[in-house]
């Protein structure tokens, strides 16, 4: 904890400094100080003695600044038992320290403890008292040796105090071991390198409590601290570790005043009734609670979570009927409690008559007896007897009717630490008498004497103790003097008669790997709630999986917006700030919390359009193999055998290849199916258009062998010519297509560019030249079959085969000049689907086009399949 600094508690600690604690040498042998300090003490003489500073008396008088008088430090008063029996528990440690044949033997600890009545000059002057010492006359006759007044200091109570104290005693070495003096900033070892304590510094204090806000899911609360280096350093811890720790923040930081203004308490109070925070971290004493709660019950703010810091958490003065329905739930940090035994007698034994040393001004325990009894001790104040009051004899009877809260040791937390801290300096003065000579750590290998310890030969060994207390505490200091950091969890609990419970319901102790450990027992946490359930205190809720977090501009860090992750994106994380893209064969769900595999698009031959065409190339083989059939069936019929029956076999033939070939582009794209698809139909259409062509050719021969002194044409252009042509413009194709697999072969592809969440499966032509030199071959053989065709059309037979090829080819070059956009233009399957219907309507137009009439007059009009009708002109039925 710590008090506010007075201004005029400085100028008076500077003016005592140079006053009181300075001597002035004479021209006599010896030095006379200018003064002494009054300071209510408790003393008990011993070989080394131990200095104590504890907060008994908690007011003080006006000081008074003027020069007319010779400066006086302020008069206490406001006596605290609580504060006492810490001050015992020194005496208590001490007397059982003296009493352990192991533990310091031979030798006799003592102890001088002062009142600092919780002000920064009086503090300050008993820490000089302690290592000064009180004598008024001191010989410079003789060496300068023996022990200094005490070897080390346990205490201050107060983070402010022990900054100034430790400030110059570590000047000195002088040990200082603090049990309540919690500010991070003492930590310091350039600043204070002989400050010691066994109280967890504030920095572990916040990070405990933020392990609380983290364990229930509390990302939003308010603070409230104290003006003084308790509640400042807290809440700057607590601004840098909040958010790195538990993703929390602030939702305000309010700082309370020492005194109680009503306006300033009713602005902060305001401020937490407009927050959405539910939670409201408290860092500040008791008093300041105190008048804040006044405040709160005076505007009826219910409904919300107290957490405390140890400096309240235990204060009984919050503990009644009318701030209870309020504070009832708390959750707080208190120092670990421990157990001491025979503490409960040892106090029971306290006399004013067993006090020794009364020249040093020992009215600590005559302060106390006063208090308990209600008596004073002769003189007694003016009046005093006179108005009733009783007469203290020092023989009255402690007992539970009269001290209960002074007897009550169930619950010791801070007396703890002061017995830790007394055992601390025991263990190093042990560990420093135990040293073997030669082979001591100090220069030269020496070791310390008895007869000349130095403080800092103390502090040496201090920082290097290392011992378990009776309770089963491991007790050492890390290398900025702070000692193991354990704290319990206290939950306030009001109970139906009235009364106030606080229980233990965990700890928060470091853990191995150096961070904070939190064991809590929720079953035994009270809730001042409707649903006896934790409270829900944040900003923003948190962002489920499948979203990511998005900063609010200008509002704190956990304020945020759930977004949802973009498509191609998942998260399947609670609150994360970042949505991972998902691998390349992976899309993201609905939901966008995971990954899952593409759909996978292809011309499949089990989805409609896959069926359709499937059947199509089916039924275009099926009647190529149906005409085939006709055609051997009538193959000496004068139709059959004018019109080439080799050549129209051949065109059969490749026409039922181009039904086949369309299957290979059906299905999912294989290496070899890609290979051959292109390859299969550029050499099936040739195979098909170079037999057209060559036919047409044969008409034109025909027909102008029939015509007087042409006989010879036909001569050139026999049976073997026909086949050798049709097998040349044959090769030239497959020249072609072997060129162009070997050159640069299609092969399968995983497109993802014309969908994003699918993998469309296609074969890449690999070569877009050789696949427009495959196209534009058959273009031209088909455009050259056309033409010929076109020029015969009307000569003059009664079935002129040249009308049926012109046609023909008109339906072909029609189809295969819509493919070529309609191919560039579909994407994915259906450029395959395009592919594939152009092959097809091809085909079909070819097989009707030129074999339709011919089946037709076969089957259906057997009397025109003569030799007669197809050489006369317009012959009738």
């Amino acid at each position: 904890m710590a008090a506010l600094p007075d201004t005029s508690n400085v100028v008076l600690l500077v003016f005592f400094c140079f006053s009181s604690a300075v001597s002035f040498p004479l021209r006599s042998s010896s030095c006379h100080s200018q003064g002494q300090f009054h300071l209510n003490g408790m003393h008990q003489s011993g070989d080394i003695v131990l200095g104590g500073l504890f907060s008994v008396n908690f007011l003080t008088t006006a000081s008074d600044l003027s020069f007319t008088s010779e400066p006086q430090l302020p008069t206490c008063y406001g006596f605290d038992i609580i504060s006492f029996r810490q001050a015992q528990t020194m005496a208590f440690a001490i007397d059982e320290i003296n009493r352990n044949p192991n533990l310091l033997p031979n030798l006799t600890l003592g102890y001088s403890l002062y009142d600092n009545c919780i002000h920064l000059a009086i503090g300050f002057s008993a820490a000089l008292s302690l290592v000064n010492g009180q004598r008024k006359e001191i010989s410079l006759e003789g060496t300068c040796e023996g022990n200094p007044p005490v070897l080390g200091i346990v205490g201050d109570s107060s983070s402010t105090r022990t900054i100034a104290i430790s400030t110059v005693l570590g000047l000195y070495r002088v040990p200082l071991v603090s049990y309540f003096a919690t500010c991070s900033c003492l930590s310091d070892r350039k600043r204070f390198p002989s400050f010691f304590r066994t109280i967890p510094s504030d920095s572990f204090q916040v990070r405990a409590m933020i392990q609380i806000l983290k364990h229930f899911g509390w990302t939003w609360a308010g603070l409230l601290i104290s003006d003084d280096d308790y509640g400042v350093h807290a809440a700057r811890s607590f601004q840098s570790d909040l958010g790195p720790i538990a993703g929390g923040c602030l939702a305000y930081t309010e700082i309370l005043p020492w005194t109680n203004d009503r306006s300033e308490l009713k602005r902060i109070v305001n401020v937490m009734r407009k927050s959405t925070a539910r939670v409201v971290i408290v860092f500040a004493h008791e008093s300041h609670m105190l008048n804040l709660m006044e405040e709160v019950v005076r505007q009826n703010l219910t409904s919300l979570q107290w957490m405390a810091s140890e400096a309240w958490i235990s204060a009984a003065l919050l503990q009644t009927p009318d701030l209870m329905p309020y504070l009832s739930g708390t959750l707080g940090i208190a120092i670990r409690q421990g157990e001491l035994s025979g503490f409960r007698t040892f106090l029971l034994q306290i006399r004013p008559d067993k006090q020794h040393n009364s020249s040093h001004g020992d009215n600590m325990v005559n302060q106390f007896w006063e208090q308990m009894f209600q008596c004073r001790f002769a003189p007694t104040p003016a009046g005093w007897i006179e108005n009733g009051g009783a007469l203290c004899t020092g023989q009255e009877v402690l007992e539970d009717e009269v001290a209960e809260e002074f007897l009550d040791v169930s619950d010791l937390r801070p007396e703890y630490n002061v017995y830790k801290a007394v055992y601390a300096l025991a263990h190093a003065l042990d560990d420093m008498l135990q040293c073997e000579p030669g082979r001591g750590p100090f220069s030269g290998d020496t070791c310390a004497q008895l007869q000349g310890l130095e403080p800092w030969q103390l502090a040496y060994y201090l920082e290097n103790v290392n011992f378990t207390t009776s309770f089963g505490d491991q007790v050492s200091f890390d290398e900025y003097g702070d000692a193991l950091p354990i704290y319990d969890i206290m939950n306030w609990r009001w109970l139906p008669d009235g009364s106030t419970e606080i229980r233990n319901v965990g700890e928060v102790k470091r853990s191995p790997s150096g961070g904070e450990e939190i064991t809590l027992n929720e079953d035994r946490i009270f809730w001042n709630f409707g649903s006896k359930q934790p409270p829900q205190s944040v900003c923003s809720e948190s962002c489920p999986p499948g979203t990511r977090v998005a900063r609010k501009k200008g509002e704190p860090e956990c304020c945020f917006d759930c977004v949802l992750c973009s498509e191609g994106k998942a998260n399947n994380k609670t609150d994360s700030t970042v949505c991972i893209n998902c691998p390349e064969d992976f899309w993201s769900s609905p939901q966008r919390d995971h990954c899952v595999p593409k759909k996978t698009e292809f011309l499949s031959y089990h989805e409609p359009l896959g069926i359709c065409l499937t059947t199509t190339s089916v039924l275009g083989t099926f009647v190529c193999l149906v005409v085939f059939s006709i055609f051997i069936c009538h193959r000496n019929t004068p139709i059959v055998r004018a019109n080439n029956s080799e050549l129209s076999y051949l065109i059969l033939l490749s026409l039922k290849l181009c039904f086949l070939c369309s299957l290979l582009f059906i299905g999912r794209p294989r290496l070899w199916t890609c290979q051959l698809r292109h390859a299969a139909f550029g050499i099936s259409f040739v195979l098909c258009v170079s037999c057209i062509l060559v036919k047409t050719i044969v008409v034109l021969a025909v027909f102008r062998a029939s015509k007087p002194g042409s006989e010879a044409s036909m001569k050139w252009f026999g049976a073997l010519q026909q086949r050798g042509t049709v097998l040349a413009l044959t090769f030239v194709q497959a020249a072609i297509c072997t060129t162009w697999l070997v050159s640069a072969s299609p092969k399968p592809h995983k497109n993802t560019q014309y969908h994003s969440e699918k993998i469309v499966y296609e074969c890449v032509i690999g070569s877009t030249v050789g696949f427009a030199v495959l196209i534009g071959y058959i273009g031209l053989l088909a455009i050259l079959s056309f033409l010929l065709a076109f020029l015969a059309r009307k000569l003059p037979d009664s079935f002129n085969e040249a009308k049926f090829i012109t046609f023909s080819m008109l339906i072909f070059c029609a189809v295969w000049v819509a493919f070529v956009p309609a191919y560039i233009s579909s994407p994915g399957k259906y450029a395959d689907a395009v592919e594939v219907f152009a092959i097809l309507a091809s085909s079909f137009g070819l097989l009707v086009a030129l074999f339709g009439p011919k089946c037709y007059i076969i089957i259906f009009r057997p009397e025109r399949n003569t030799k007669k009708a197809i050489m006369g002109r317009k012959a009738g039925s």
